[in-house]
């Protein structure tokens, strides 16, 4: 065993230099210095070529098309085919209104059709009834001609006579007046020929050129049933597009007004993210750089890619409901952000399905930038369309066509007289 160290071996042993202390920290200062520079000098080399290619935000949402259902006619609401969340197809019906009304306002347009037509066929008949006319009025003229000679014969006769006394002054006057009456005869009944050839010149021109079917009165009336047509049809709401039920605030026995918001559909596989990048964050911004994002529904598991689609023209207080009022002397700066749209992959979100509304974190890879800051040219393609809406007068020109050849005996070019 060793033995144990006196006093004095601890008095023996010499005590550090005050210059070796200073040696090792000024070998540690320079050490954490260097580190210092290192590591500022890798962060510089980091931010200048990867860090200040790339924009992030977490000031971003998933943003979709929110289509209103709204009736086109008013009505009671009979049944509500669809509910909140559910899935619809495009054509689908989501609401029945009542068609009691709309049907008792066809059958009236029906019966006014039908009434123009048979009053319209009436007119073109008259035309025939018109120039018999005129040829009863020309033959009247005829007689009436003939009345007159036979009348200025028998007045010639009877001046011949009343030289000698055989014929009285009282005789000779009846004449006069019987050639007078005559003559009054002949020019009334040319002025019924005239007559009758200005009605029928009325009459022709209410027919003339055009068959019954296309007589303004009877288009009018056919455009009432397409009119009430429509109508009835739009008794019954389809889904304009394939979505989800959102919002349903309809209920049954409810009296409904054109225009009313009774739902609305969200067709979840067309969204997209506004990101609202800071000013400052704008100036490398460009139409379709890339993008990676991720959802707070899904976490960092899940990334989405997608491409910059466009940049808003104006800040999101610009177009608040109560914009800043920044002319007052009560002013304080507040960096202003800029919303831009981030178009995002049709197969990832339908793998994935995203939520109006949810929050999203973007990062944009600005490294590309000849891309354009705004569209240079108009859209071509329509952003959303649909054809259920285009299909509701299908059977309208039938049933027009079918009152007219049901009133006019199945003529349907019939023309004027001319």
């Amino acid at each position: 065993m060793n033995a144990p160290q006196t006093a004095s071996d601890h008095a023996a042993s010499p005590a550090p230099a005050p210059a070796d202390k200073k040696a090792g920290r000024r070998k540690a200062l320079i050490t954490l210095a260097a580190v210092v520079v290192l590591a500022g000098a890798g962060w510089g080399v980091y931010d200048w070529l990867v860090a200040s290619h790339y924009e992030n935000t977490d000031n971003a949402y998933v943003q979709g098309n929110v289509i209103q259902i709204t009736p086109q006619t008013g009505g009671t609401v009979m049944s509500i085919l669809a509910d909140d969340t559910d899935f619809v197809k495009a054509g689908s019906p989501l609401v029945q209104l009542d068609p009691a009304d709309a049907r008792v306002a066809l059958a009236q347009a029906e019966a006014g059709l039908a009434q123009a037509v048979r009053q319209a066929r009436t007119v073109y008949v008259n035309n025939g009834s018109l120039n018999a006319q005129i040829t009863l009025r020309q033959a009247e003229v005829t007689k009436a001609r003939s009345d007159v000679a036979r009348a200025q014969q028998d007045l010639q006769r009877r001046q011949s006579l009343s030289g000698n006394g055989a014929v009285s002054k009282e005789e000779l006057q009846h004449a006069q007046n019987q050639v007078d009456a005559a003559r009054s005869a002949l020019a009334a009944a040319q002025a019924g020929v005239e007559a009758a050839r200005e009605q029928l010149s009325s009459n022709q021109s209410l027919t003339q050129g055009v068959p019954v079917q296309e007589n303004p009165n009877v288009l009018a009336a056919a455009a009432k049933v397409r009119e009430a047509y429509l109508a009835e049809r739009r008794t019954a709401l389809p889904a304009p597009v394939d979505g989800y039920v959102a919002r349903r605030t309809v209920q049954l026995g409810q009296r409904v007004a054109p225009g009313a918001a009774l739902m609305t559909i969200v067709p979840l596989s067309h969204v997209w993210v506004d990101a609202n990048f800071k000013e400052n964050q704008l100036r490398n911004l460009r139409l379709g750089q890339p993008a990676k994002l991720t959802a707070d529904l899904y976490g960092k598991k899940v990334e989405y890619t997608g491409t910059v689609a466009g940049l808003g023209v104006g800040t999101g207080s610009a177009f608040a409901l109560l914009p800043a009022q920044n002319a007052t002397g009560n002013w304080i700066k507040v960096v202003q952000r800029v919303p831009v749209r981030i178009a995002l992959d049709a197969a990832q979100v339908q793998e994935h399905p995203l939520r109006v509304g949810l929050s999203m974190d973007v990062t944009v890879n600005t490294q590309q930038r000849d891309g354009a800051l705004l569209a240079g040219a108009p859209r071509t393609d329509p952003v959303a369309q649909t054809n259920v809406y285009g299909g509701l007068d299908q059977g309208a020109d039938a049933e027009v066509a079918r009152i007219i050849a049901a009133n006019t005996g199945g003529v349907k070019t019939a023309r004027s007289v001319h």
